[in-house]
């Protein structure tokens, strides 16, 4: 009699585990750009919070992000980059979830307000290295970038054209700590996601255009990229991570896509 109540009562533990395991949700991993951190925690917070799906997002960096979708380490990449053609031989596809500005960014004590293309170029090669050249005061200019391997510092040193050019000062890790660098030098200049740009830096005109959603998104300011998620090509996402990318790439995500700072695709 106690071995077939011992047999009931196992089947039916198994059964709860089997039926545990059915309900739970498995977390989506996200890896990649860090800045496209505000718009993929904002898009994060409204998903988990409808479907009780969490949603995990390690800020490494475009390139890195790149690598663990291809090496199977997360779900659904972020690259604030276009993949390159070497990338999508290896079985990588995008689907572009956004536009972002790149805001030249530089101290708020700063007197310039805006410059050219052309003179932002000369600034990060070293033809152009103290403030007085081009108005501002008598200082010597500070070049803040990103590391090798960023979204953003591929994005404007295409956008610029200073590839393998830069004179930079400091090579960073992050959008923050680019913003935060700026912040704290009334001589330094950078470049950073315009969603993630706050009252602490001063985005300066390119051309006479002011970087805005609008500005972006009718394509007057001319120092924007693409936000994009990265898959496998012929791998399946699990059905978290399906039902997560269906909802980013939705019209409904738009205006949390917007409210990020960032201007949506659809």
């Amino acid at each position: 009699m106690k071995k077939i109540v011992s047999l009931i009562m196992a089947a039916l533990m198994i059964t709860a585990a089997l039926t545990g395991c059915g309900s739970n949700k498995k977390t989506v991993a996200t890896d990649g750009s860090t800045s496209m951190s505000k718009v993929i925690g904002a898009l994060s917070e409204t998903f988990e919070g409808d479907t009780g799906i969490p949603v995990t997002y390690n800020a490494t960096g475009s390139g890195a992000g790149i690598q663990a979708v291809e090496e199977g380490r997360c779900d659904i990449g972020l690259s604030s980059r276009n993949l390159k053609d070497e990338e999508k031989a290896k079985g990588l596809e995008q689907t572009v979830l956004a536009l972002d500005g790149i805001a030249i960014i530089v101290n708020p004590e700063n007197s310039v307000k805006g410059l050219d293309i052309e003179t932002v170029s000369k600034i990060y090669t070293g033809e152009i290295t103290n403030w007085s050249e081009i108005g501002g005061a008598d200082a010597e200019i500070v070049l803040i970038g990103r590391e090798a391997g960023s979204g953003t510092r591929d994005g404007f040193e295409s956008i610029v054209g200073v590839e393998d050019k830069c004179k930079y000062r400091q090579e960073l890790t992050s959008t923050g700590d680019v913003i935060t660098t700026v912040a704290s030098n009334p001589d330094a200049i950078g470049y950073a996601s315009l969603a993630s740009v706050k009252d602490n830096v001063k985005a300066l005109d390119i051309g006479g255009v002011t970087p805005s959603e609008e500005t972006v998104k009718n394509g007057t300011y001319v120092v924007q990229r693409p936000f994009v998620l990265v898959t496998k090509k012929d791998t399946t996402l699990s059905k978290s991570a399906q039902e997560f990318f269906d909802y980013v790439t939705s019209e409904a995500a738009g205006k949390i896509i917007s409210g990020a700072g960032a201007v949506p695709v659809k």
